[in-house]
C-alpha cells in the first residue's frame, strides 16, 4: 500500500551528495516544520528523467520556492555520487538530491518497482508529493509519462 495524502513521511537516514561526499540525511529532519516538494525518477540519467522531468524542475524551481517552499528535492535509487554528478549535469544547484541507493525510502513509501527484467533492479516510480511539516499534502504518481509529477502539476498544486 502506498502512503497516501494525510500519511506522515517515514523517518529514515538515506544519502545526499555532501561537500565531501555522501554524507547521511534524516528524512524526519528535513520535512519537520517545512514545506518540502519531493519528486521521484526511476533513475539519473535515464533519458525521460534528464530530458524532460528534471529540467521541468530545473526551470520553475525559482516559482516553486516563491511558493512557501523550503526544501524543493528529488530522489532517485541511485547512490550519492550518481545524484551529485546529475545534479552538476542538470545545472540544479537549488534541488536537494536524495539518494535512496537501496529503495528503503521509495519502499517505505509503497512507492516503488520491480524493473528487473529491464536490467535495472528495484526503482523508485514516478512521482511528485507536496508535504506540509511531513504530512502529505498532495501526491501525484504517474503510471506512463510525467503529468501528475510534473512541475507544472506541482505549481498548480501550491496555488
Amino acid at each position: 500500500m502506498s502512503i497516501s495524502v494525510g500519511d506522515k513521511i517515514p523517518d529514515l537516514t538515506i544519502k545526499t551528495n555532501g561537500a565531501d561526499g555522501p554524507e547521511d540525511i534524516n528524512l524526519g529532519e528535513l520535512f519537520a516544520g517545512k514545506k518540502v516538494v519531493l519528486f521521484a525518477v526511476p533513475g539519473a540519467f535515464t533519458p525521460g528523467c534528464s530530458n524532460t522531468h528534471m529540467p521541468g524542475f530545473v526551470i520553475k524551481a525559482d516559482d516553486i520556492l516563491a511558493k512557501g517552499v523550503d526544501t524543493l528535492a528529488c530522489m532517485a535509487v541511485n547512490d550519492a555520487f550518481v545524484m551529485d554528478a546529475w545534479q552538476k549535469d542538470q545545472n540544479a544547484q537549488q534541488i536537494t538530491m536524495l539518494a535512496d541507493g537501496n529503495a528503503e525510502f521509495a519502499k517505505a513509501l509503497g512507492l516503488d518497482m520491480d524493473v528487473s527484467a529491464g536490467g535495472m533492479g528495484t526503482r523508485s516510480k514516478r512521482f511528485a508529493l507536496i508535504a506540509n511539516d511531513g504530512v502529505v499534502e498532495y501526491l501525484g504518481v504517474d503510471a506512463k509519462g510525467v503529468d501528475q509529477s510534473s512541475a507544472d502539476t506541482v505549481l498548480d498544486q501550491l496555488g
